[in-house]
């Protein structure tokens, strides 16, 4: 603190240090001139530490305009692509991504452009599993930083064989750990929970200790979403969904109609799951079903629009399509003219029902 404002300066000593009033007659001797010619140590104080400030925010300005403006490594302009965007649930329309290379040939920019052009709001982009490990680096550091700058938002999704929950834990911090060169991470987790039937050691017990430590590593924020069957008369005996979905803050069912009827398999999903009290996302059919015993080929166009009618019409929250490498274009093509689970602007939530959870993005 300088010595004008010190409680310690003196009255006189004070009035020295700021000179005199306006309007007091000026002192015409050689000492009166050499005062009022020279300033005072306290002014002399007062400005350096002006200038001071002045210079340094200066200096803070030019930093903060250079960074926002100039051209980062990835070709966008800095401060116009977020690192993520504020975490929220995958509301809206998405489609998952599995294998990259078979994805627009894995050209991160083409599956921007397309999926802008459908209407996606989210992608789900595989990162690893309980046989293959974290891999997906390499694609997240394509991927992320166009989805970003679009407007989309990437949830990570893995297939737990939950034999050592711990491990698949670690595994799954790693992949929402995971930053770009440019410091993007992903925006959300998903986890695919299926039944022993595909190779899992899936119990409630197992299941409890996968989703109390996936919470417990990542906080309460951080938006996770379980994925799970479509309840059935079978899954319902052998799949433990109250204990799979406790720590997850949304749920994704698997609806694959087959041969069945999609609006009938997506009211029957939604009137089970919001039992659970939680956003529910329904994954839809867009493969072939042939091959698991269904009619062969992609659902048509009336069975994909059926699907997006009746879920919005029973509560859902947003939904996607298993999978963009097995889709053609006339799914692609519906699911970019259904009305439902459209979005006013990439962030903004949907315009018939959303709401983003609370927190942000790093």
């Amino acid at each position: 603190m300088s010595d004008v404002t010190d409680a310690s300066v003196g009255d006189e000593a004070a009035a020295a240090a700021l000179g005199p009033e306006p309007g007091a007659a000026a002192d015409l001797s050689p000492a009166g001139w050499l005062r009022d010619a020279w300033p005072s140590q306290g002014r002399r104080r007062l400005a350096t530490a002006s200038l001071a400030a002045a210079i340094v925010l200066g200096l803070v300005g030019l930093a903060s305009a250079a960074a926002r403006w100039s051209p980062r490594a990835d070709g966008v302009a800095a401060g116009s692509a977020p690192r993520s965007l504020p975490w929220s649930l995958p509301y809206g329309k998405g489609m998952w991504i599995w294998q990259p290379e078979h994805t627009e040939g894995g050209d991160a920019a083409a599956i921007i452009a397309k999926a802008r052009e459908v209407g996606l709001t989210h992608l789900y982009v595989r990162t690893g599993s309980s046989w293959d490990g974290f891999y997906a680096g390499p694609f997240l550091d394509e991927i992320l930083p166009e989805a970003h700058a679009a407007g989309i938002r990437v949830y990570g999704w893995d297939f737990p064989r939950l034999v050592s929950p711990g491990e698949d834990v670690n595994r799954a911090v790693a992949a929402v750990n995971y930053r770009t060169p440019t410091r993007h991470r992903i925006d959300g987790f998903a986890a695919d929970i299926e039944t022993r039937a595909e190779g899992t050691a899936l119990s409630p017990e197992a299941a409890t200790a996968y989703g109390n430590g996936l919470r417990d590593a990542l906080g309460e924020s951080f938006p996770l979403v379980a994925v799970v069957p479509r309840p059935s008369e079978w899954t319902k005996v052998i799949y433990p969904y109250a204990e799979v979905v406790d720590r997850f803050d949304g749920i994704a069912p698997m609806v694959y109609w087959l041969d069945r009827e999609p609006g009938r398999d997506v009211a029957g999903a939604m009137a089970d799951l919001r039992l659970y009290g939680k956003p529910v996302f329904p994954v839809g059919q867009a493969y072939d079903g042939g091959p698991e015993g269904g009619r062969p080929g992609v659902p048509p166009r009336d069975e994909l629009l059926r699907f997006f009618s009746v879920a919005y019409d029973k509560g859902a929250d947003g939904v996607s399509f298993w999978s963009w490498q097995a889709a053609n274009q006339q799914a692609f093509d519906s699911i970019r003219d259904a009305p439902e689970f459209r979005v006013r602007v990439p962030g903004s939530g949907t315009l018939n029902r959303s709401r983003l959870s609370p927190g942000g993005g790093l």
